[in-house]
């Protein structure tokens, strides 16, 4: 009897357990439900690379909580295919609207080109490229050589400044270690009057890539160097003017000055009637 008793009493607070456990359970559910309501949102199954055009297999939907979500999220897929990626997504990123190129911009390089810029490729090498470490992403300044007008000295000046790098070769973008990528062509981002300076740039003399660190966007009016400045010319030296010698004058002493004759006294004789005075005088 007192088995069976126990029996019951186990078996009812089994049950009783279970049905507390349950309530409390969707209390709980209830209340996160509505506390934070979730919504269903797109983001990438796998790294999406700058150039990229987003295909089905790039996008899933998950479940967020709306007080989560940040703005521009896409909540349906044909919002969202084909269009390109500007600016690399990981793996389980939400997906953007301002890490994609517009609607109808398309995909790879041209949606990376913002309205109102072009694009202008030049060709580099290793010095010209800085060694290969002009990549997608980094700024530059555009230097030109060359012989203005026919003249025989050369001149150095500085065509374009603080110019972004759109992509190196054929990539748009740096790899991970940021390691130099040797290529052939750069492309540059450049206004429409900036593309017609690199264009003659590049056809009048010898081009030069010089890099800039990114947060230094100070323009400078630069003064072309020329080639008679790079060498240290002595000063030539004046020519002395001598003047023709002139025939020395000899000095003679003057003579010495002869003292007057002296003069002996003399005698004025004066005659008043018949009567005769003499009168003598001295040399005064």
């Amino acid at each position: 009897m007192n088995r069976n008793r126990l029996l019951m009493i186990g078996f009812f607070a089994l049950v009783m357990g279970a049905v507390v456990s349950f309530v409390v359970y969707r209390n709980l559910q209830g209340g996160r439900s509505q506390s934070a309501p979730g919504e269903d949102v797109l983001v990438a199954t796998n790294d999406l690379q700058v150039g990229t055009k987003i295909e089905e297999k790039d996008i899933k939907y998950v479940h967020y909580p709306s007080g989560d979500l940040p703005s521009g999220v896409f909540h349906r897929k044909d919002r969202l295919l084909g269009r390109g990626v500007v600016v690399p997504i990981s793996r389980g990123e939400l997906i953007l609207t301002n890490k994609l190129a517009a609607e109808n911009a398309g995909y790879g390089l041209p949606s990376l080109i913002p309205p109102g810029m072009r694009a202008v490729s030049v060709r580099v090498n290793d010095t010209t490229g800085i060694a290969g470490f002009v990549l997608p992403g980094t700024r530059v300044d555009v230097l030109l050589t060359g012989n203005p007008e026919g003249g025989n000295q050369q001149e150095t000046t500085t065509v374009l400044e603080n110019v972004a790098v759109l992509a190196a070769g054929q990539k748009l973008e740096r790899n991970a270690a940021g390691e130099p990528q040797n290529t052939p062509v750069i492309t540059l981002l450049v206004s429409p009057d900036d593309a017609q300076k690199l264009t003659l740039a590049a056809n009048q003399g010898k081009i030069q890539l010089a890099l800039r660190n990114p947060l230094d966007t100070k323009q400078q009016e630069l003064m072309a160097a020329r080639s008679d400045a790079l060498y240290k010319l002595a000063a030539a030296t004046p020519p002395v003017h001598t003047e023709p010698a002139r025939p020395k004058m000899r000095r003679t002493a003057a003579p010495a000055s002869t003292p007057p004759p002296v003069m002996a006294p003399y005698t004025v004789e004066i005659y008043k009637g018949d009567k005769e005075e003499k009168t003598n005088f001295s040399e005064k």
